[in-house]
C-alpha cells in the first residue's frame, strides 16, 4: 500500500518509517541523521559513535506509528515503508530513482543502477564500467579516509573521484584543489591529469631563464613523482625534468658538490 509514500523521511532519504538504533536505543529518521546527531563537536568524544547498519532490527512506521521488526509493508497499517527496501542493509527508501541497488561485494546498497557499475575486488569497491578496463587497482581504494577533508569515503554520499594513480578522492575535494593549483595527488604525488601543456610552458621558461655561470656544473639527484624514475640532471632555479618521462613532477633529492 502506497499510503503517504513520499510524504515522510528527513533530508537524506524520504521513507515511511523511522529507526531505532541498536547501539543507543534513540528513534532517528536515518543512520546518517543518527550519525550527524552523535558526533557533533558539543558530544562528549567518549559518548560519539555511528551505528552499526546491518545491526537495525526494529523500525516505527510513521504512519500509525506501529514499531515492529524490519519488513518493507508496516504489519499494522500495510503501508509500504520503502519502495526500495533491502533486507541486507535494513535500508528503505522512496525514490526509486536513484537506481538502488545492493552490491554483494561490498555489503551495502549503493546507487545509479547495477548494469552501469562494475564490483573490483581488488579494489574492494564499485566502479563505473567506464574504468573497468582503465583504473589501477590499489587494494581497499576506498576503505579510507579523503586525503583532503578527512571523510570515510567508502560509504560517502558524496560523488568520489578515482585519480590515475589508483587513490580515491571527494570530486568537490578535488575541484577545491584545482582552484588552490594543486594538480598531485595528496598522497603520492603523482599528477592527477594531463600535464603536458604545463610541461610545455616550463620547457619555455627554462629556456629563457639561464643559469649563472656558477651553476652551469652543478647537478642534482630528483625523483620523479609520475614514473618514479631516478635521475641525475643539471641543476635549474626554475623546475627539474625527468629524462625518462618529461615530467616537472620531480622532488630533488640531493645534490653534488660543484
Amino acid at each position: 500500500m502506497d499510503v503517504g509514500l513520499g510524504e515522510f523521511g528527513c533530508v537524506h532519504y524520504k521513507r515511511g518509517c523511522k529507526i531505532r538504533a541498536p547501539c543507543c536505543g534513540e528513534i532517528f529518521d536515518c543512520r546518517h541523521c543518527h550519525n550527524e546527531a552523535k558526533n557533533l563537536l558539543e558530544i562528549d568524544v567518549r559518548d560519539r559513535h555511528e551505528i552499526p547498519r546491518h545491526e537495525v532490527t526494529k523500525v516505527i512506521c510513521s504512519l500509525c506509528s506501529t514499531e515492529q521488526d524490519v519488513k518493507q509493508n508496516c504489519s499494522n497499517c500495510g503501508a509500504s515503508m520503502g519502495k526500495y527496501f533491502c533486507g541486507i542493509c535494513n535500508f528503505f527508501d522512496d525514490d526509486v530513482s536513484k537506481n538502488q541497488y545492493h552490491c554483494y561485494g561490498c555489503g551495502i546498497c549503493r546507487i545509479g543502477g547495477r548494469e552501469n557499475f562494475f564490483h573490483c575486488y581488488i579494489c574492494e569497491c564499485c566502479y563505473s564500467n567506464s574504468l573497468k578496463e582503465s583504473h589501477k587497482c590499489l587494494e581497499k581504494a576506498m576503505h579510507h579516509n579523503c586525503p583532503v577533508c578527512l571523510e570515510y569515503l567508502f560509504d560517502s554520499l558524496k560523488d568520489i573521484n578515482v585519480l590515475p594513480c589508483g587513490h580515491t578522492i571527494h570530486l568537490d575535494c578535488l575541484n577545491e584543489m584545482s582552484v588552490h593549483v594543486q594538480y598531485s595527488c595528496p598522497i603520492c604525488s603523482r599528477s592527477v591529469c594531463d600535464m603536458s601543456s604545463v610541461w610545455q610552458k616550463l620547457d619555455q621558461e627554462v629556456a629563457a631563464t639561464p643559469m649563472p655561470q656558477v651553476f652551469q656544473n652543478k647537478m642534482v639527484w630528483i625523483l620523479c613523482n609520475d614514473c618514479g624514475a631516478k635521475s641525475n640532471v643539471q641543476f635549474h632555479i626554475v623546475a627539474h625534468k625527468c629524462p625518462d618521462c618529461s615530467s616537472y613532477n620531480t622532488r630533488q633529492m640531493r645534490a653534488q658538490s660543484i
